[in-house]
């Protein structure tokens, strides 16, 4: 199968929030590059916090829903970054939205009222991966015995990120809306190793410009994979660019003059049918004179796209 075609394929199940994966051969080494499309992530709650949160987390790939029940909140033009938004009682927007154990959801309405009711809904059903609930201790644990005598498990509700955040200190909105997203990365994280060696490629964001690049059967291609690292680099295995004859260049391999390098060596393979596998040396004596301000190596296969 043509490479075009494998992408235009991954491009089709992405789009429809399905995962794939590139499979393909490194000098005798097979390697998977997953794409997995973006985490559900509900926001309850839209008001200062939301809006951040929402703009930071949807550049991070996360698909973000905002939900209140006040229309001059839960509005387009206040979340454009947003793929749903959503206007109703919390209670039924839960219903309706159908939570899953692969959503990330952050309770963050404007009291504890609607956290409670918004809580009773979620508890009831499949454990999000994420649920955080915004809040003081005191006012967190007194909700908690609330709940608790209502009949909740004392440990679903410890299961539960609250105060939300990663304690960081923050003050203003746009730092505790930082620190929401620093918790969501982490539980997003910690099954994914920091794979630099091995079958695995350690980065499997969606990358749609890049895949949507691929898919075009106009221009001849090259695309270049990161396979490998050692040491500090300035990107993981699974690091992708492409680019063409025409001098259009999607995706990143770290930026730099390693890739700048990568991308000499691309041209040349562009339209060939060919395929190298380089090594990109950050550590040597070269690499610091001209500034590289990681100290480690990249295996990069680079491959012409054929049609």
């Amino acid at each position: 199968m043509a490479a075009q075609q494998q992408f235009a394929e991954i491009l089709a199940a992405v789009r429809r929030g399905e995962p794939a994966a590139y499979v393909f051969d490194a000098e005798g080494e097979s390697c998977v590059r997953n794409f997995h499309a973006g985490e559900r992530l509900i926001l309850l709650g839209c008001g200062h916090i939301a809006q951040p949160l929402c703009r930071y987390a949807a550049d991070l790939g996360f698909q973000v829903t905002v939900a209140d029940d006040r229309p001059s909140f839960a509005n387009a033009l206040r979340f454009p970054e947003a793929k749903e938004v959503l206007c109703g009682a919390f209670t039924d927007i839960l219903r309706d939205l159908a939570v899953t154990d692969r959503d990330y959801v952050a309770v963050i309405t404007r009291g504890h009222r609607y956290d409670a009711e918004c809580l009773r809904v979620l508890l009831r059903g499949p454990f999000p991966r994420y649920l955080g609930m915004i809040g003081s201790r005191r006012r967190v644990a007194g909700l908690f015995q609330v709940l608790e005598e209502e009949g909740f498990s004392r440990s679903d509700l410890e299961r539960i990120h609250a105060p939300i955040g990663l304690d960081i200190h923050a003050l203003t909105v746009k730092e505790i809306a930082v620190s929401i997203l620093a918790q969501l990365i982490a539980v997003r994280r910690q099954d994914v190793g920091r794979r630099a060696h091995g079958a695995m490629l350690a980065q499997e964001d969606q990358s749609l410009p890049l895949l949507e690049f691929l898919a075009e059967d106009t221009e001849p291609k090259a695309l270049l994979t990161v396979c490998n690292t050692s040491g500090s680099t300035p990107v993981k295995s699974g690091a992708m660019m492409a680019l063409d004859l025409n001098g259009r260049v999607v995706g990143t391999i770290g930026g730099g003059c390693g890739e700048s390098r990568a991308m000499q060596a691309a041209y040349r393979v562009v339209g060939t049918g060919g395929r190298k596998l380089i090594t990109v040396d950050m550590s040597n004596d070269v690499a610091g004179d001209e500034g590289m301000v990681c100290g480690g190596q990249m295996q990069i296969l680079i491959e012409d796209v054929e049609y």
